[in-house]
């Protein structure tokens, strides 16, 4: 498991080693910092985690969900640099993807970590206006048109402090265009909170 310590705050990517020592952001979000305020994962995308959120995900288990969000409040506890948050919110699927699988596997982590950390949960005030390809199948160029004006944002973030919950952030693209939405619409912080982060 990667330490806090060696990994971007903003990103949770790797980080260089300078000469005077490890620096707090890496050099990508210190020439283009992502929208987000902070990103915090339970660990990369790699075995024993990535299988069971594969299994989450793909193998009809919303019953893992209680499980893997408890690792990551584990790990939302370790930070001290976390500001609290007033409401969570997951990344939606295309109603028809939510429909063929039953659930959203974002829910299955938002619904408890809600209630452990006693802040509210838009569980629908964030649609998926549209289908699209599925982002894992696209590259880095491709995610970011796919996501074009996909979201509508349904409920009041003004002023607010948001944590939006995904299993995995692989480009960052699903997370950065939900969280220029929020941001638009008047939140003032928005917090990644992830299973995988893809390295």
């Amino acid at each position: 498991m990667l330490t806090a310590h060696s990994l971007c705050w903003l990103c949770q990517m790797p980080l260089a080693v300078a000469r005077w020592g490890i620096c707090s952001r890496c050099s990508r979000c210190l020439q283009k910092p992502p929208p987000w305020h902070r990103l915090v994962a339970v660990n990369d995308y790699r075995p024993p985690l990535s299988g069971l959120v594969q299994q989450l995900k793909f193998h009809h288990r919303p019953e893992l969900g209680p499980a893997l969000a408890r690792l990551l409040l584990q790990r939302l506890l370790q930070r001290d640099d976390l500001p609290p948050v007033d409401a969570l919110v997951g990344v939606p699927l295309w109603h028809r993807r939510r429909w063929c699988r039953g659930y959203n596997q974002c829910d299955e982590l938002c619904r408890p970590l809600a209630r452990w950390r006693g802040c509210v949960w838009h569980r629908e005030g964030l649609t998926r206006q549209r289908a699209g390809a599925v982002q894992h199948s696209l590259n880095a160029r491709q995610r970011r048109q796919n996501l074009k004006n996909a979201f509508q944002l349904e409920f009041a973030v003004q002023g607010l402090h948001i944590a939006l919950v995904d299993d995995v952030v692989t480009t960052g693209s699903t997370v950065a265009e939900i969280s220029r939405l929020l941001l638009r619409n008047g939140a003032a912080t928005v917090q990644v909170w992830c299973l995988c982060r893809t390295l």
